[in-house]
C-alpha cells in the first residue's frame, strides 16, 4: 500500500500547476505561516501563564486555540512544504493519514474553541450575574476538555470514510470533498455553519447590548460594559471575522461540489488552491491580532522578547572584564 501510494502521489504531483512560480509562492506563504505561527502562539501560551491579568477563564479557550494553531505548524505544514519542494508526497501513507488527521483536528478544534470564546464573552457581558458560577476554574477546564472531546469525535469518522487523501493541487493530505456528497454536506454544516451560527448569535447579542448602553436606551440601568471588556470583546470578534473570511471560501467550494459534482469542473484550480492556503494562513493570525489589539498581550510579548534577547545576547555584548591581580601586573611589567 505504501509503495503504491508513493507512486500515485509522485505521478499526481507533476501537473499540479501550470505556472512554475506557483509552488514558490505557496512555499513562501507556508514558511511565513509556520514561523509566525510557532513564535506567535508560543508567545500567547507563555503570556497567559506568566501574566496574572491574562489568567482569566475566557483565556483558557485562547490558550486552547493557540494549541490548535500550533499543532499544524509543527507537523503537517512542514510535510506539505516538503511535498511542494519535491512536487509530490514523499513521506508515505502513514504520515499522510496522521497529517490529514492533525489538520482536521486543528481546524475543528479552532472552530469549537472560537465558539467557546463567543459563548464565554456572551455570558460575561450579557449575563454577568451568572458568569462566575458558569465559568468557575473547574467548569472552564471541563468546557475546554469538552471542546477537544467533541473535536476528536468529529474527526474520527474521516478514517472510516477514508476521506483523508493526498491532493496534488494543494500538496496536502486532507479531506477529500469528492468521497461522499452526503458526508461532505454534513461536515460543512456541523463543523462550520452550525458553530459559526452560534458565534454570530452570541456576538450579535453583545453588539445589541453595546449599542443600548452607548445610546442609553435604559437610562436607569448602569452601564454594564467597561472599556477594557469592550476591547477584549472586539479582539475576539476580529479573531472570529478573520477565521470566517479565511475558511468560508473552502467550505463554500466543498458545499457547492457536494450539491452538484458537475460544478467541480467550473471551479478554477487557482481558486481552490488559494482557498486552501488562505485557510492555512489563518493559523498564524490570532497571535498577531492579540498583540495589535490587546494591551496586556502586547505588553507581555515585549517582556518575553526582552527576556529572551537578554538571555541570548547579554553574554555576547556584555562580557565581564578580567580582574587585574598584583601577580598579573608584575608579570606584565617583566614582559615589557
Amino acid at each position: 500500500i505504501n509503495n503504491n501510494f508513493l507512486n500515485d502521489c509522485s505521478k499526481s504531483g507533476l501537473p499540479a500547476h501550470s505556472f512554475p512560480w506557483v509552488p514558490t509562492v505557496l512555499a513562501g506563504v507556508l514558511i511565513t505561516t509556520i514561523v509566525v505561527d510557532v513564535i506567535g502562539n508560543l508567545l500567547v501560551i507563555v503570556s497567559v501563564f506568566r501574566n496574572r491579568k491574562l489568567r482569566k477563564a475566557g483565556n483558557a479557550f485562547v490558550v486552547s486555540l493557540a494549541f490548535a494553531d500550533l499543532v499544524v505548524a509543527i507537523y503537517p505544514y512542514p510535510l506539505v512544504l516538503t511535498a511542494i519542494f519535491h512536487n509530490g508526497w514523499i513521506a508515505g501513507y502513514i504520515h499522510c493519514q496522521i497529517s490529514g488527521f492533525l489538520m482536521g483536528l486543528s481546524v475543528i478544534g479552532s472552530i469549537f474553541n472560537i465558539t467557546g470564546i463567543a459563548i464565554n464573552r456572551y455570558c460575561y457581558i450579557c449575563h454577568n450575574l451568572k458568569y462566575d458560577k458558569l465559568f468557575s476554574s473547574s467548569n472552564t477546564m471541563c468546557y475546554v476538555m469538552l471542546v477537544w472531546t467533541l473535536t476528536i469525535i468529529a474527526i474520527v469518522p474521516n478514517w472510516f470514510v477514508e476521506s483523508l487523501q493526498y491532493d496534488p493541487r494543494v500538496y496536502s493530505c486532507t479531506f477529500a470533498q469528492s468521497v461522499s456528497s452526503l458526508y461532505t454536506i454534513t461536515v460543512v454544516v456541523v463543523h462550520f455553519i452550525l458553530p459559526m451560527s452560534i458565534v454570530t448569535y452570541c456576538y450579535l447579542r453583545i453588539w445589541i447590548l453595546v449599542i443600548q448602553v452607548r445610546r442609553r436606551v435604559k437610562p436607569d440601568s448602569r452601564p454594564k460594559i467597561k472599556p477594557h471588556d469592550l476591547r477584549n470583546f472586539l479582539t475576539m470578534f476580529v479573531v472570529f471575522v478573520l477565521f470566517a473570511v479565511c475558511w468560508a471560501p473552502l467550505n463554500l467550494i466543498g458545499l457547492v461540489v457536494a450539491l452538484d459534482s458537475r460544478l467541480s469542473r467550473a471551479i478554477p484550480e487557482w481558486l481552490f488552491t488559494a482557498s486552501y492556503f488562505m485557510a492555512y494562513f489563518n493559523s498564524c493570525l490570532n497571535a498577531v491580532i492579540y498583540g495589535v489589539l490587546n494591551h496586556n498581550f502586547r505588553k507581555e510579548y515585549k517582556r518575553i522578547v526582552l527576556i529572551i534577547f537578554n538571555f541570548m545576547f547579554a553574554g555576547f555584548f556584555f562580557r565581564p572584564t578580567p580582574k587585574i591581580t598584583t601577580a598579573n601586573s608584575c608579570m606584565s611589567a617583566l614582559l615589557m
